[in-house]
């Protein structure tokens, strides 16, 4: 699975650190930052971050 955040649209509200703390966190300057293939097992918690995005910020890539 590979994902990306599009930084222009993302406003660092946090859902995806709440869906998928393994995938998503902030870094010492409050910046989102992820991993942009997360393994298999993450699959379903970064899927309910996708959906909790409230800008839609983030995407699953082919």
């Amino acid at each position: 699975m590979k994902i990306n955040v599009d930084r222009a649209v993302c406003d660092n509200h946090g859902q995806c650190v709440f869906a998928a703390p393994a995938v998503f966190s902030f870094d010492d300057d409050e910046y989102l930052v992820y991993d942009p293939e997360p393994s298999g097992d993450q699959e379903a918690s970064v899927l309910k971050a996708i959906a909790v995005c409230p800008l839609r910020a983030i995407s699953r890539l082919p």
